[in-house]
């Protein structure tokens, strides 16, 4: 098969359907398509390759016609709603329908007109149609730039690499559009990541870089509306451009919207706030002035007292108190720590916090996005590696002068996948695209450099090999490194597709120009992306990657990294976006551990974003949207986290338990432990009445005295890392306190399974439930995904009719329930030979009636400075790291 000739008719068909208006009809995609090979059929590959514009076309199979389908409908059937937004009070109060009522209609939308028309060439339908709406949404929060004096601050949530750069793009055409004269993007702490989003920002909305028209630019014959940019792809804002800019460009004196787009530095701040004090010695009035700010949550927030607010949190705010209108909104996939800002903070000399007191927008994803929920939960691990070799060679925690003497063999195969993935794409016919793995193992710039040394090293081999031995009949019997690649192709790989013999021809080929970079503050050789040929590159790097750096092509990612904070984990997730023409290609390397950290990240963002429609649905405000993140569960090491740089002795910390549950998902493994919780489990039921009821096999007791309750609570044995039981995500200190402040009844449920029987009490028998089990070196055992119960445990307090309304929606249940419900369950190690004496092991869980909207009084605790100290000791600092 002729990949060029396959692209072509792929791309012949792409443009006519391309040609159609709205929503595809059902079955246009395989209509086209077998018109094509009736038209093929009838004139012949020749003729059809002068017809498309082709020198030659080679006969596709079967194979290559359902995969041109494949393809096709990944691109065409993908759907995307628009997002949620929650107001403010004066906001809500507001002209919200400015943009969409009037200017909208009235503004000649040029910048946006050429955006849209570059996106749809390449984004679905319904993908551009839903960036034209939620970009309308945000533009009637960010003020009309007609209004004398405003000062405006929202935030949008996004998801990790799902395109928010694409989606603030279209606002700041908008913006130019509806008359906003300076914009202001600040990127990343980092130099790639601002000459990325510069790069990318020419594309959409200035049109032109260094004189040459690109992506919306291309074709544009009326350069009187380019946009002035003051920043390039590789020329940050400085005191240089500062002066040279003052002295001829000002907002009068031009009639384009100014673009500026600077890292996320206190000089650079300095430089643009320096220009415009040289111009303007009162505010600036008579010009409105939009601020991006890109992974908002990374260094936009103030960390200290707010007498002394950190230096880029008061530049940011200093910037925006130069202007009588301006509108400032934050982008981040993670807005815990935006959320944690005093929304009353005020300072006269650099203005209010950034708090996003105007409105907050949640942005959905398309149905083509590659995330969190497909990788950890929906997919069956297919996409997942698990890594148990690095601790000899790449420990997971270890110093700076950690010496790299080998790579673990879990990343020699990932490299190998790496290369096969290369080929294999060069196969499709994706010969032109970028390819990239990332090796992310570490947060100290040293240990990058030797990984980095130890990958080159092991390539090169590699390299050696298939040029010398490739091309041989007996290539696996010359070179152990080929007969190694050989046996991951057939480990990994569909052999249908390809033949070995067309792999290793191909890579023989291909394996020359395969990279190694590394992405740090003392990078020597930058990472680039180059138009002209297509990149494949290994890239070694750590925090300096999880800032909203885009990896092209990245199909392979080896991941080590520890860290219990729920954002920056996120974060690190370079390995979600978009992956059409090779998902099935995708390999993420990590720790089990790491594989449960993430599969329980997504269940809490999901029900954080199940709060925010909720908390829209009833008109709450960012306020209270605020309020309700602090006090979830979830947070609380966020907040720790945030607070630490503050010298702070003691404060109260307030957790609402309502509509939550917290499981018992790490226990114990010592047998005298294991054998307590036991007796304890089997005690509480024995002095349960006799009435209950049997639901399915589960045992229900209603109305349970909560003193009950927690002499359970006080007896079990959790297991904890820290006073509050915070890093073992089971908040057991403020569970115990809400049985003592709240009173009212509980209910208790004793759940059943498929194993063992088991003997609770004289009269309560069951059966166990089986779970896989994972032992760890702690003493514990942790349950699978960290998850004791099922989807429909709640349930069983309601009545019989809201049973079957609720189904597994857990959230739902917790809704309709009238009392906190104990839920006990006896575990069954789901192996032929059991590591837990007589295979049983008592667990528990706690849920809470209510949702985010309940109103009762929260659980307070004390936290003081032994604490902090306690629980961050051995968890990585962020600030600390040298990555």
């Amino acid at each position: 098969m002729s990949t060029t000739g396959y692209l072509a008719i792929k791309n012949h068909i792409f443009h006519n359907l391309k040609r159609i208006d709205g929503i595809l009809p059902e079955n246009k995609i395989e209509e086209e398509v077998n018109n094509t090979k009736s038209v093929i059929a009838g004139i012949g590959y020749e003729m059809f390759a002068k017809i498309i514009a082709i020198d030659s076309l080679t006969e596709l199979d079967d194979e290559d016609w359902q995969r041109i389908i494949r393809e096709l409908e990944t691109h065409f059937d993908v759907k995307m709603e628009a997002g949620v937004l929650i107001q403010g009070e004066e906001q809500q109060e507001r002209d919200s329908t400015w943009w969409t009522g009037v200017e909208k209609q009235l503004n000649k939308k040029y910048y946006w007109d050429r955006y849209k028309n570059y996106i749809s060439s390449f984004l679905p339908a319904d993908v551009v149609r839903a960036l034209d709406t939620d970009t309308d949404i945000v533009m009637n929060n960010v003020e009309n730039p007609v209004v004398a004096n405003f000062s405006r601050y929202g935030m949008v949530v996004g998801h990790v690499q799902s395109g928010k750069t694409g989606n603030y793009s279209g606002l700041v055409c908008k913006a130019a559009d509806a008359g906003y004269k300076f914009i202001v993007v600040i990127a990343g702490g980092m130099n790639n990541l601002r000459n990325q989003t510069q790069e990318r920002l020419n594309e959409a909305f200035v049109g032109q870089t260094n004189g040459v028209q690109v992506g919306a630019g291309k074709g544009d014959t009326d350069k009187n509306f380019t946009p002035y940019s003051l920043t390039t792809v590789l020329r940050d804002f400085n005191r240089h451009d500062a002066d040279r800019a003052s002295q001829g460009v000002n907002f009068e004196s031009i009639n384009v919207p100014v673009l500026i787009v600077i890292k996320k530095n206190t000089s650079t701040l300095k430089s643009v706030i320096s220009w415009l004090e040289k111009q303007y010695k009162n505010k600036v009035a008579d010009h409105a002035m939009l601020v991006i700010d890109d992974e908002s949550d990374y260094a936009s927030v103030n960390t200290k007292e707010e007498e002394d607010p950190t230096a880029i949190n008061g530049g940011i705010r200093k910037l925006l108190s130069l202007f009588s209108r301006s509108a400032y909104v934050a982008y981040t996939a993670t807005p815990y720590a935006n959320i944690f800002i005093d929304h009353e903070a005020e300072n006269e000399n650099v203005g209010r916090d950034l708090f996003p007191k105007d409105f907050i927008y949640a942005l959905d994803a398309p149905t083509n996005y590659f995330g969190a929920r497909k990788i950890f939960l929906d997919t069956d691990g297919k996409h997942l590696i698990e890594v148990t070799d690095n601790e000899e060679d790449l420990p997971t925690n270890h110093k700076k002068d950690f010496e790299v003497l080998s790579l673990p063999n879990s990343l020699k195969e990932a490299i190998q996948v790496f290369l096969l993935n290369v080929v294999v794409r060069n196969l499709r016919g994706y010969g032109l695209n970028h390819n990239s793995m990332l090796v992310h193992a570490t947060r100290f710039t040293a240990i990058h450099q030797k990984i980095a040394a130890a990958i080159t090293t092991y390539l090169e081999n590699i390299q050696d090999d298939v040029i010398a031995f490739g091309m041989l009949t007996d290539a696996k019997n010359q070179s152990e490194l080929i007969q190694d690649l050989s046996d991951t192709y057939s480990k990994y790989y569909n052999q249908n597709e390809f033949s070995w013999e067309e792999i290793i021809g191909m890579l023989t080929n291909q394996i020359g120009p395969i990279l190694v970079r590394e992405v740090h503050q003392k990078t020597t050789v930058p990472l680039e992306y180059r138009k002209d040929i297509a990149t494949n590159a290994i890239v070694i790097g750590g925090t300096s990657l999880a800032r909203g750096f885009t990896l092209e092509g990245l199909s392979v990612s080896y991941f080590l990294r520890n860290t219990v904070f729920y954002d920056t984990l996120m974060q690190m997730g370079r390995w979600f976006g978009y992956r059409s023409g090779y998902e099935d290609l995708c390999k993420i390397y990590m720790p089990q551990n790491k594989i449960e950290d993430f599969a329980e990240i997504i269940n809490a963002t999901e029900d954080l974003m199940e709060d925010f429609k909720l908390m829209a649905d009833n008109n709450m405000t960012p306020e209270k949207f605020g309020l309700a993140i602090r006090q979830n569960p979830n947070s609380a090491l966020q907040i720790t986290a945030r607070n630490k740089q503050k010298n702070v002795r003691e404060f109260n910390y307030s957790m609402r338990l309502d509509g939550k549950a917290k499981e018992t998902s790490v226990l114990s493994s010592k047998p005298d432990e294991i054998q307590k919780n036991i007796n304890t489990v089997k005690h509480l039921v024995s002095s349960l009445p006799n009435e209950h009821d049997k639901i399915n096999n589960h045992f229900l007791w209603k109305n349970i005295d909560r003193k009950i309750i927690l002499n359970f609570l006080n007896t079990f044995i959790t297991f904890q890392n820290d006073p509050l039981g915070l890093t073992a995500r089971m908040p057991i200190s403020f569970i115990k306190k809400y049985c003592e402040d709240r009173e009212v009844s509980w209910d208790i449920a004793l759940y059943s399974g498929l194993g063992d029987p088991f003997e609770i009490s004289s009269n309560i028998s069951m059966q166990k439930e089986i779970r896989k089990i994972k032992p760890k070196t702690d003493n514990t055992y942790e349950l699978q995904n960290r998850q004791v119960s099922s989807g429909n445990s709640e349930s069983i307090s309601l009545e019989g009719s809201e049973r079957k309304q609720v189904g597994t929606k857990r959230n739902d249940a917790r809704k309709l329930m009238k009392r906190p419900l104990l839920m006990l369950h006896i575990i069954q190690q789901n192996t032929e030979i059991p590591l837990i004496k007589n295979n049983a092991l008592a667990a528990f869980g706690a849920s809470f009636p209510g949702d985010v909207l309940s109103d009762t009084e929260t659980i307070t605790l004390k936290i003081n400075t032994v604490y902090y100290n306690n629980l961050l000791k051995d968890i990585e600092d962020e600030n600390e790291s040298d990555d």
